[in-house]
């Protein structure tokens, strides 16, 4: 299991960095990255972990994982169950990454486009960043085609969405490898074959296999140096519509063109 954040030892594999062992690593950079390795071990698998299956799936000792997420618990990053003795994700997350959005001149620069593109569009109009392989769906306007979705706080494997596989295939190559490693085999051997072409494509558009989630159509957004730093996305119906994906592509564009010039040349 890759454990984000951890070094990397002579075989390729992720060392843990063990601050009760490591003295320059006591209260310093190794302990902020054993901390955030066992955040990522939290924000997969089941809501409520055990203290012993974070150990093991950090390769960190014991007393070391408990140390840290004592820690964690106290800021308000983790939160023990006190009936099981289990860790969660805390609260004070969310405040953080609402203050981080708050401040993020990409959401200040796209929306007062969204309810506009919306309008236009009749649909779902979303905001995607790249992060860690993931795509994060970090803001959208609702329209009138929602029906039976429930599409808030979506993070997926970037290559299993339009927006996704755009910023994916443009990222470097360490963002690229992260993304292929959490996808299956076969969508792993799909983006392999296709990463030349996604990258250089001005849209993509894709039914995703999970049949609650809608078909999209993504471009991607530039900022005045050219770098691509989101996608901005819209539901169609029918991913399959080479009419409707290119007339919501045109649209998508032409959003995505003046918002990118409002940000300037970082």
């Amino acid at each position: 299991m890759l454990v984000c954040g951890a070094p990397v030892v002579e075989d390729g594999s992720m060392a843990a960095v063990d601050d009760r062992t490591d003295g320059a690593a006591r209260g310093g950079l190794g302990t902020v990255r054993n901390a955030v390795a066992l955040l990522e071990l939290l924000s997969e698998g089941p809501a409520y972990q055990q203290l012993t299956d974070l150990a093991e799936r950090s390769t960190f000792s014991i007393p070391t994982v408990h140390r840290l997420l004592r820690s964690l618990v106290l800021a308000d990053l983790v939160v023990q169950d006190p009936r099981s003795s289990r860790y969660a994700l805390g609260p004070e997350l969310t405040r953080l990454s609402s203050h981080y959005l708050a401040r993020l001149p990409l959401l200040g620069a796209l929306t007062p486009y969204l309810t506009q593109l919306r309008d236009q569009l009749g649909a779902t109009v979303h905001v995607q960043t790249l992060v860690r392989g993931e795509v994060v769906y970090v803001d959208r306007v609702d329209g009138d085609d929602r029906g039976p979705y429930r599409d808030t706080h979506r993070v997926h494997c970037a290559l299993e969405t339009a927006g996704g596989r755009l910023l994916a295939a443009r990222a470097d190559g360490d963002e690229w490898r992260r993304a292929v490693d959490l996808a299956d085999d076969p969508l792993a051997a799909l983006a392999r074959d296709c990463q030349q072409a996604w990258a250089a494509a001005d849209h993509l558009a894709l039914t995703p296999d999970d049949p609650m989630l809608p078909a999209e159509v993504a471009v991607p957004v530039l900022d005045g140096e050219g770098e691509t730093v989101a996608a901005l996305a819209a539901n169609v119906e029918d991913a399959g519509d080479e009419a409707v994906v290119a007339r919501v592509a045109a649209h998508l564009s032409r959003a995505a063109r003046a918002a990118g010039r409002t940000l300037g040349h970082a």
